[in-house]
């Protein structure tokens, strides 16, 4: 049995990939801004069995994030996992030309930062062999055409590509592996009604970076395949 954390999982992604594992037989915490939506989450999986704990965290707020990771040591807890999936876009993200800076600042903050004072903080709470999955975009490739579509979510991903990539250099000596993934356009909240792609198979890749043997690190991943940065 594995403990994971997966950030931003009260609903969308974050909590199908949580439903999933836990179904696996993994210990997973929940973690989230709004510690009743978080209850509401648990409750909802406590109905399936298994072993859920609780989280509340806002990953934008780096004393908020040091108090989580305090209360893990305090449970005695140990991380296998961390997936990095919180993360937000704005609805006046248009045009990085004329939108006002804060829009930019603050996706940032959540999508790319976020990410990086959540592993920096966690790190005591993984020993070798764990894994640090940071959930990315199609949107941050710099392989890829520019869509045209929310420009500050897609540098956010963009940036948090790269943070992958050297926190993969950095700890591969520690051999704590550290991956990105694009789950894809995913029926959430976020992706829309419109979106192609349902939460189960948006999960689905992450469920098998945090169980399957053996990975290799500093990789960009969609559909359990690696994709160009």
């Amino acid at each position: 049995m594995k403990t994971i954390l997966i950030t931003g999982s009260n609903k969308g992604i974050g909590y199908e990939t949580a439903k999933q594992l836990m179904r696996l037989g993994h210990r997973v915490i929940l973690s989230g801004r709004d510690e009743s939506k978080i209850r509401l989450a648990a409750a909802s999986l406590e109905k399936e069995g298994g072993e859920i704990q609780l989280l509340e965290m806002d990953v934008s707020v780096p004393e908020g994030i040091q108090s989580a990771a305090d209360l893990l040591r305090g449970r005695q807890l140990k991380l296998d996992v961390l997936i990095n999936n919180a993360g937000i876009v704005h609805k006046s993200d248009r045009d990085l030309s004329k939108d006002s800076e804060d829009v930019l600042q603050t996706t940032l903050t959540t999508n790319s930062l976020g990410p990086l004072r959540v592993v920096r903080t966690m790190l005591p709470l993984m020993a070798p062999g764990s894994r640090i999955i940071n959930i990315s975009s199609g949107g941050g490739s710099m392989t890829d055409p520019v869509g045209g579509w929310s420009p500050a979510y897609c540098v956010s991903k963009s940036l948090l590509n790269a943070i992958t990539r050297h926190l993969a250099y950095e700890l591969e000596d520690r051999k704590i592996s550290v991956n990105a993934v694009s789950p894809g356009w995913v029926k959430t909240d976020m992706g829309g009604k419109s979106a192609p792609r349902s939460v189960e198979r948006g999960a689905e890749t992450l469920v098998w970076m945090a169980t399957t043997k053996s990975i290799p690190t500093g990789m960009f991943f969609r559909d359990k395949k690696v994709i160009p940065w």
